[in-house]
């Protein structure tokens, strides 16, 4: 414990936390970025999903980061290292740490350290903070026991307690930053409306771990402030890439003079593309959650043929399992838009294949385009290659 913790007052701070994919580290990025925003500060987000499909919990192919980038002036990109890392497990710890500065703050649970967390994250002793040569101040807080203590009188079951683990290190960061927490609790509220108990369990739990960096400091040398120089009063507007894209599909539709439609299964991280575009069916959009991806885009071909300016989303493994409905749109020469939200880098074995599938679809399709491009919109592939970033955009 520090005898006094300083504050640091800096233009801007990357913080990365990081998880197993069921950790909810998505959620707690969200709503420290939320809690930035709302305070002045410009923010933009990098979501890191892991490759695997549902891995292995514990394993090092299965950890899921979320980098936000926070200013006292505007900011325009993710940031590079980070100067506070979250680590809920052995295995993020070994996959992120890479990515923190030298003089970062890393924040563990100690709980998710044991001799088999260990193991599975491939390391070769009991130390770790010694095995990687750490240097950093590290928060080292038993935040799964503590979590259980703290909703040990709420009587939900163990599953669901553990599901608030990514709170008590959002309360951590909050404490690092000097947040005001009543802006996450109306966030918790609003998201778990239908849920209020599960609302004020994650309320519990951020307070908590809030307490314990404030009554303890922690372990940690210095805290971090960021001031906003300039407030623009206004209008504000939270978008993601995945939003801004659901709007632009809104917008040509009402330009073309057509209903939108849109054919999808849910896939991380296109999902948020249906969950947009399925609040405006007073615009005239249809959506349609389908049971697999080859039906999602049946139905958006089947759309197109009505009339509908046809949309179909999906990522990654995705696009080969939608290939045959995609290939029917070529071959009948139906309109179609087919929106891959790509969570891999360009570089990737996986994403080559793809980008190699829909350039083989392209080819295809590459006479018909120069014969008729004037009269037809034939299937095209939307592939943002860079993860999505989020924003706050003065209206």
């Amino acid at each position: 414990m520090s005898e006094q913790t300083k504050v640091m007052e800096l233009e801007k701070v990357v913080i990365r936390f990081s998880g197993d994919s069921g950790d909810g580290m998505q959620l707690a990025g969200n709503i420290f970025s939320t809690i930035s925003a709302t305070v002045g500060n410009g923010i933009s987000t990098f979501p890191d999903y892991p490759a695997d499909i549902r891995a292995p919990q514990g394993s090092l192919t299965g950890v899921s980061g979320f980098q936000v980038h926070i200013g006292a002036d505007k900011v325009f990109t993710p940031g590079d290292k980070c100067d506070v890392l979250v680590a809920m497990n052995a295995a993020a710890l070994k996959m992120q740490y890479k990515f923190a500065k030298s003089t970062a703050c890393i924040i563990i649970d100690t709980d998710c350290f044991q001799k088999a967390d260990l193991e599975k994250a491939a390391f070769k002793t009991d130390n770790p903070i010694e095995e990687m040569g750490i240097k950093q101040d590290v928060i080292a807080a038993p935040i799964t026991q503590m979590v259980k203590d703290c909703l040990a009188e709420t009587g939900m079951d163990n599953k669901s307690m553990l599901k608030c683990r990514n709170m008590f290190a959002l309360g951590l960061v909050c404490w690092l930053f000097n947040r005001d927490l009543s802006i996450a609790e109306n966030f918790l509220r609003e998201k778990f409306a239908k849920k209020p108990a599960v609302a004020e369990a994650n309320i519990k739990v951020i307070h908590a771990g809030y307490d314990y960096g404030h009554n303890t400091h922690a372990s940690a040398n210095h805290t971090y402030k960021v001031e906003t120089k300039v407030k623009v009063p206004g209008k504000y507007m939270d978008i993601s890439g995945n939003k801004a894209t659901a709007y632009g599909l809104i917008a040509a539709a009402e330009n073309a003079g057509l209903r939108l439609f849109l054919g999808s299964y849910p896939i991380t991280p296109a999902t948020d593309i249906l969950h947009e575009l399925s609040k405006h069916k007073s615009l005239g959009v249809m959506t349609v959650q389908c049971e697999d991806e080859i039906s999602g885009c049946a139905t958006a071909v089947g759309a197109s043929f009505a009339g509908a300016l046809a949309v179909t989303s999906t990522s990654g493994p995705g696009v080969c399992l939608k290939s045959e409905a995609m290939n029917l749109a070529v071959i009948t020469e139906l309109p179609l838009v087919v929106y891959s939200a790509e969570d891999l880098p360009p570089g990737c074995l996986q994403s080559r294949n793809r980008l190699i599938c829909c350039r083989l679809c392209s080819d295809v399709t590459e006479n018909l385009r120069c014969r008729y491009w004037r009269q037809l919109l034939l299937p095209t592939a939307l592939m943002p290659h860079t993860r999505l970033v989020r924003s706050l955009w003065n209206t």
